[in-house]
C-alpha cells in the first residue's frame, strides 16, 4: 500500500476530544523458567538472555570462554531448550479490542505457545514478531517458547534444499565451527569465524511484551531530513506506521513541534484500516538557523528536540518525543580527470569527507552481555582514536538502538551491511519472505539515525562469485549469479529504495559500485582499484613496504593479526597454556597458519624472543605481535591517507580507510585493535596518531625520502615542518632541520619535503641507515601541532647503537586522571605501559622515546589509585625482549 503524503494544513483546526485509554504495555522481561529437551536440566533464566548465560549464572557451567569450553559446551547448542513463564494479565481484557504478544528478538527457531495454543513460529533472529492473543489471553497465562537447535535446523534446511548446493557447507576445520549457517537467518559468526568461537545461542535476546490497545497503535515512527535545493530549505519526512484495529477510517490531527527551530505544523490525517501509514512533510522555518550534524572531527553533532502529537477522533492521544538531526549524504561516483574508472567517496552536507575508522563485529558471543556501558566504552574509544566511521559488518547483528544513538551523539558514521557474509544463500520462497520482513523491519527501525550513511547488501559475496571461492563448475555459475541478483537486488535493494530514499545503497563490499551495476551487479573483478571499495590482506610480504598496498579509491577492509595482552589471556587460561605453541594457543587461533604468519612478519624486522623462561618468552611474543600489527597498519593507513589527493598511473584519490577490525568477541589472537573488554592494543594507540586530523607522513621511493602533509582540517594553514635525525645511541638529535612557511592544504595530502636519504644522512655526521632514525612533526601558530611521526631507515633487528635502557615511571593523581612521568637513559623504541586489568587507557603508548622525560596521562574507566597503578605497571621497550 502506498502511503499518503500530507502537507501542512493552511488553517489551525480545533483539537478533537481525546478519548480515554492509553494503550497498556507490559514487559515480560525478567525471570523465566528454562528446561532442556528431555527436562533433565531445569533452571531460572533471565529474559532478555540466552541458554549459555542462564547456565553460567546458575553456576551450571564455567565461563564459556575459558580454555577449551567452546568445544566442551557444544552440547548446549545441540539441545532443544524451552523458555516458559506464567503471568497475570495486568489489565481488564474486556476493555481492549486488540492484545498482542510482541517479541523484539527471538534467537532463532522457535514455536511460541500461549496457554498451550500455538501462536506461530519464528525462524529469523533479526525480525520482530507480533502475535494477536486477543481471543486467548486469560487472567493467568502460560507462555512457552520452544526452541529448536539452530545447528539441527540449519542442517535440515540444507538437506531439504534439493535445487542446487549452496556453498560453503562448513567452515574450515581450524574454526571448530558448525555447518550450513547460510541456511538460517541468524548471526552468521555464531557458528564460528576466523576470529571467533562457535556458540550458536538460543534465547529471547530482546524485549518481550504485551500491548493492549483500541482503535489504533503506533508501530514504527521515523524522521528523514531532506534538503530541498530549489527552495534552499530543510524539510522533514515524518513517517508513522500504525496497526489500525477499527473497521472504518480514523480521522484526526497531527502536530509536529520543534521549538528551537520555531517550527510548528498541524496536519489533518486519515488512517485506513489494517496497516495504516501517514507520511507528513514538515517544512523547517526558513528564518531558523539549522545547524547540521557533522561527523567526528568536522563539526558538532547538533540535534533538536521534536514532539509529534497524534490526536485521533477515536482513540487516545499519542505523544512521540524524538531527536532530529539534519545532514545530507551522497556517495560520489564520477569520472576522475587523468584516470580510468570512477571516484568513490562520501560527501556529507556537501563536503567531501575522508572516512577514517574500522570494522565493527559483535562485542560478545552472548548478546545479552552487551550493555550500553560496553557499547559506549568501545564507541568512545573509536572517537578518541580520531575515527569518524565504522562499518557494521555483515556477519554479525544489526546493532541495538543504543549503538546508533551513541554514534549519532559522538559523530561516528556507520556503513551498515545487511547480515549476509562470505557465503552464497538460498532464494526459495520461505527464505526470501523472511529476509524481506527482516530488511523492512531493520530499515524502518534504523533509518532516522544520521550516523548511518550507507546500506550495503552483503560482505564479500560479489567477490565470492567473481573469484569463484567455492570452485563452482563454470557451466553452473549462472544459477548462482541469478540467486545473487534475486536476493540483493530484486529483494533487498527494492525494499531499501522503497523504505529509505535518503541514503545510498551498494549491493556488496567490496564492489565496483556503478561499474558492478553496469556489469549486471557482478563485476569481473570487484577488487579493481579504479572503482568502488576494496578489501586487501597479504600475510606473506613485508608489511613495511608501502608499494605492496593497492592504491584504491576506498579501503574498507585490511589488517594483520596480533595477540591480546597477557592480562586478557590469563583470565581464560591456565599456566600450562602460557606458551606460543601450547595446545591452547593453537586452539584459540582460528585463522589457518595465523600464529606462524605473525612470527614470519615479526622476523622480518625484529629479533624473535629467545628467553629461557617460557612465560617471559610468551609475554615477549605477545608484545612483539602488537608492535608488528601496529607498525603494519600504520604503514598501510598512512599510504591510504597520503594517496587521497593524487593520481599515479591512473590510481589514487583514496577517500576511505577502515581497517579490520575494531573490537574483539573473545580473548584470542585477532585483527582487532581493542581487546575483549575494551583494553587498547598498541594498534589503537597508533590509530590515534595515524588518524590524527593533521599528520606528516613519510615514505621512501627509489632512495628519496618524501614527506606529505595530510590534513582533515577545513582551512589551509602555514606551518613549520621539523625534522630530527637521531643516532640510536644518543638522546641528543644528530641534526635538526626546520622548513618554515609550509602550506598545509585543507582536506588534502600534499608533498612538502623531498630529499635523497644519502644526502640527508651525509649532512648528519655520517649517520647510516642502521645507526639513525628520522622523526618529524608539523608545528603552527595558535598551538596547532601534529603528532610526532617517525621513519625507520632499516629493520630494528639491524639497528646499530641501540642500548638497553633503564626505564622508570613516577605516578601521581590529578583530579580524576593519573600522570605518569617516564624517564629513560637511552633512546627506547616502542615503549609500552601496561597496567594489567585496571580499566582505562593512556594518552599515548607504544611510542619511540627520544627524550629523557615524557609525560603520559592515564584515563581510568573505573575507580583506581596511585598505589594500584604503581603495583600493576609493567614498562616494556624493544630491548626488554630477549
Amino acid at each position: 500500500m502506498s502511503p499518503i503524503v500530507l502537507l501542512p494544513l493552511p488553517v489551525l483546526l480545533l483539537p478533537l476530544a481525546v478519548a480515554a485509554g492509553s494503550p497498556e504495555v507490559h514487559s515480560l522481561r525478567g525471570s523465566w523458567r528454562l528446561r532442556s529437551g528431555n527436562g533433565s536440566v531445569s533452571l531460572r533464566a533471565e529474559v532478555p538472555g540466552c541458554v549459555h548465560t542462564a547456565l553460567l549464572c546458575q553456576g551450571l557451567i564455567q565461563d564459556p570462554y575459558y580454555r577449551f569450553n567452546d568445544v566442551m559446551y557444544r552440547w548446549i547448542s545441540l539441545d532443544n531448550w524451552t523458555y516458559s513463564r506464567t503471568f497475570k494479565t495486568p489489565f481488564d481484557i474486556r476493555k481492549w479490542q486488540k492484545v498482542n504478544l510482541v517479541f523484539e528478538g527471538v534467537d532463532t527457531v522457535a514455536e511460541i505457545l500461549l496457554n498451550n495454543v500455538t501462536l506461530g513460529r519464528t525462524d529469523n533472529m533479526f525480525n520482530r514478531y507480533s502475535f494477536d492473543i486477543s481471543s486467548m489471553i486469560q487472567e493467568v497465562n502460560c507462555v512457552e517458547v520452544r526452541f529448536l537447535s539452530a545447528v539441527s535446523y540449519a542442517a535440515e534446511q540444507s538437506r531439504c534444499h534439493k535445487a542446487h548446493s549452496i556453498p560453503p557447507a562448513c567452515p574450515p576445520p581450524v574454526q571448530k565451527g558448525e555447518c550450513h549457517v547460510n541456511f538460517i537467518r541468524k548471526e552468521q559468526c555464531s557458528f564460528s569465524w576466523d576470529w571467533g568461537p562457535s556458540f550458536p545461542t538460543q534465547g529471547i535476546w530482546k524485549d518481550v511484551r504485551i500491548e493492549a490497545y483500541n482503535h489504533y497503535h503506533l508501530i514504527y515512527f521515523s524522521i528523514t531530513p531532506l534538503f530541498v535545493k530549489s527552495a534552499q530549505q530543510w524539510c522533514l519526512e515524518v513517517e508513522s506506521i500504525f496497526d489500525v484495529v477499527s473497521s472504518k477510517p480514523i480521522a484526526g490531527l497531527v502536530t509536529v513541534n520543534i521549538p528551537k527551530l520555531q517550527t510548528q505544523q498541524m496536519f489533518s490525517v486519515k488512517l485506513q484500516p489494517g496497516e495504516g501509514s501517514i507520511v507528513l512533510l514538515v517544512n523547517i522555518n526558513k528564518s531558523a538557523a539549522v545547524e547540521a550534524w557533522w561527523p567526528n572531527g568536522h563539526g558538532k553533532q547538533t540535534g533538536y528536540n521534536m514532539t509529534t502529537t497524534f490526536m485521533m477522533e477515536a482513540g487516545c492521544q499519542i505523544e512521540k518525543f524524538s531527536k532530529v538531526y539534519f545532514r545530507t549524504v551522497e556517495l560520489v561516483q564520477e569520472p576522475i580527470p587523468g584516470s580510468p574508472g570512477l571516484s568513490f567517496y562520501f560527501r556529507i552536507n556537501g563536503r567531501p569527507i575522508f572516512i577514517k575508522g574500522s570494522n565493527w563485529i559483535p562485542a560478545d558471543s552472548f548478546q545479552d552481555r552487551v550493555t550500553s556501558h560496553t557499547l559506549r566504552l568501545l564507541l568512545k574509544s573509536a572517537a578518541d582514536a580520531n575515527m569518524n566511521a565504522l562499518r557494521v559488518w555483515g556477519g554479525g547483528v544489526y546493532e541495538q538502538d543504543e549503538f546508533y544513538d551513541i554514534c549519532d551523539e559522538i559523530g561516528i558514521m556507520i556503513w551498515q551491511d545487511f547480515m549476509f557474509a562470505c557465503a552464497l544463500y538460498p532464494t526459495n520462497q520461505n527464505f526470501l519472505e523472511s529476509v524481506r520482513a527482516e530488511v523492512s523491519h531493520q530499515v524502518r527501525r534504523l533509518k532516522s539515525h544520521p550516523s548511518i550513511i550507507l546500506w550495503s547488501g552483503n560482505n564479500e559475496n560479489e567477490a565470492a562469485i567473481a573469484s569463484n571461492w567455492f570452485s563452482i563448475p563454470y557451466p553452473d555459475i549462472g544459477i548462482y549469479i541469478k540467486d545473487y541478483v534475486t536476493l540483493y537486488v530484486k529483494n533487498i535493494r527494492e525494499i531499501v529504495l522503497r523504505e529509505d530514499k535518503s541514503r545510498p545503497f551498494v549491493a556488496s563490499s567490496p564492489t565496483n559500485g556503478l561499474e558492478s551495476v553496469k556489469e549486471g551487479w557482478l563485476s569481473r573483478d570487484p577488487y579493481d582499484t579504479h572503482y568502488g571499495d576494496t578489501h586487501f590482506y597479504d600475510y606473506s610480504n613485508d608489511c613495511w613496504n608501502w608499494t605492496m598496498y593497492p592504491k584504491t579509491r576506498f579501503a574498507s577492509e585490511y589488517g594483520f593479526q596480533s595477540w591480546p595482552s597477557f592480562s586478557s589471556i590469563e583470565k581464560v587460561s591456565s599456566p600450562e597454556d602460557w606458551s606460543y605453541t601450547s595446545n591452547f594457543s593453537l586452539h584459540r587461533q582460528h585463522h589457518e597458519g595465523g600464529n606462524i604468519q605473525m612470527l614470519q612478519e615479526i622476523g622480518r624486522h625484529f629479533k624473535l624472543p629467545q628467553s629461557p623462561d617460557p612465560v617471559k618468552q610468551f609475554k615477549d611474543m605477545i608484545y612483539l605481535t602488537q608492535v608488528m600489527q601496529a607498525q603494519c597498519i600504520k604503514t598501510e593507513t598512512e599510504f591510504y591517507r597520503f594517496s587521497q589527493s593524487e593520481i599515479i598511473n591512473g590510481e589514487g584519490h583514496t577517500m576511505g580507510a577502515l581497517y579490520w577490525q575494531l573490537n574483539d568477541i573473545w580473548q584470542a589472537p585477532s585483527w582487532a585493535s581493542l581487546e575483549y573488554g575494551g583494553k587498547w592494543k598498541l594498534l589503537h594507540y597508533f590509530a590515534q596518531n595515524f588518524f590524527a586530523p593533521l599528520l606528516p607522513v613519510a615514505y621512501e621511493d627509489k632512495g628519496m625520502l618524501h614527506i606529505y602533509a595530510v590534513s582533515d582540517l577545513h582551512e589551509d594553514h602555514k606551518m613549520t615542518l621539523r625534522v630530527s635525525v637521531h643516532a640510536w645511541s644518543s638522546l641528543e638529535p644528530v641534526c635538526t632541520l626546520a622548513k618554515e612557511g609550509v602550506t598545509v592544504k585543507a582536506q588534502s595530502a600534499v608533498p612538502i619535503y623531498k630529499e635523497s636519504i644519502c644526502d640527508l644522512l651525509g649532512r648528519c655526521r655520517n649517520c647510516t641507515r642502521e645507526s639513525c632514525v628520522i622523526t618529524f612533526c608539523l608545528v603552527g601558530e595558535d598551538g596547532l601541532q601534529s603528532p610526532r611521526n617517525h621513519y625507520f631507515l632499516s629493520s630494528l633487528k639491524d639497528a646499530v647503537g641501540l642500548e638497553k635502557t633503564q626505564l622508570s615511571a613516577s605516578v601521581s593523581q590529578q583530579d580524576d586522571i593519573y600522570i605518569f612521568v617516564l624517564q629513560t637513559t637511552a633512546i627506547a623504541p616502542f615503549v609500552t605501559l601496561d597496567v594489567g586489568s585496571i580499566k582505562g587507557r593512556f594518552s599515548d603508548n607504544g611510542f619511540l622515546m627520544t627524550e629523557k622525560k615524557k609525560t603520559v596521562v592515564f584515563y581510568p574507566w573505573a575507580p583506581t589509585s596511585v598505589e594500584e597503578l604503581e603495583n600493576s605497571l609493567i614498562l616494556t621497550s624493544l630491548l626488554d625482549v630477549v
